[in-house]
């Protein structure tokens, strides 16, 4: 059985397999962690647009990491899971 995992942003408890794990290093780089096992704090996000938005609009990344994360990286990690910015 599949242990659920909490979007960050909407709080809604989803399998692992349905969101996307952003991982925050020891040397405070930000990415995407595909495979889920990267070494680093992790939170989770909906592979939905429309919460990728709120995560935006609340900076709810800087909340989960206790840090200011730029939105240079938060537009990049947009890109790395859409394929592309979304409006």
């Amino acid at each position: 059985m599949e242990r659920i995992r909490m979007c960050v942003v909407c709080r809604e408890g989803k399998e692992k397999k349905d969101l996307v794990r952003i991982v925050k290093s020891k040397d405070g780089e930000f990415s995407l962690d595909l495979s889920g096992k990267m070494n680093g704090r992790g939170a989770y996000v909906c592979r939905n647009p429309k919460c990728f938005e709120k995560l935006k609009k609340q900076h709810s990344l800087n909340r989960a990491f206790k840090t200011n994360v730029p939105d240079a990286v938060i537009s990049s990690l947009e890109e790395e899971i859409f394929g592309q910015k979304q409006d």
